[in-house]
């Protein structure tokens, strides 16, 4: 076995969900930010998990509504920015794309 050295790349682990949800408990500051985004983070898991399900990349769903890559990212990263949210008629041809159905509901 060899050992590693100082200058060897050491990946740091990180859990973005629990470092949210343990700073929603110290800061509040940080939950009334955060929780006023819990739609976009919603939206945005909704995409992921629809491109995760149908087993594409971000390639492969650009190259299927017929934009490229760098735009699908900006897509989905829109939508934890605030900027430039996306239209219905994207995501409408985002959930096809990977072979769904784009339903919206008011709970």
């Amino acid at each position: 076995m060899t050992r590693k050295t100082a200058t060897e790349y050491q990946p740091v682990a990180f859990d973005p969900r629990a470092h949210a949800a343990k700073k929603r408990k110290s800061d509040p500051a940080f939950r009334a930010a955060y929780d006023e985004m819990e739609d976009e983070f919603a939206a945005l898991a909704a995409l992921l998990h629809a491109r995760k399900d149908a087993g594409l990349t971000q390639a492969d769903v650009a190259e299927r509504m017929g934009v490229s890559q760098p735009v699908l990212a900006r897509i989905e990263s829109s939508l934890g920015s605030r900027k430039h949210s996306p239209s219905l008629a994207t995501l409408r041809k985002y959930a096809t794309a990977c072979g769904k159905k784009l339903v919206i509901r008011m709970v």
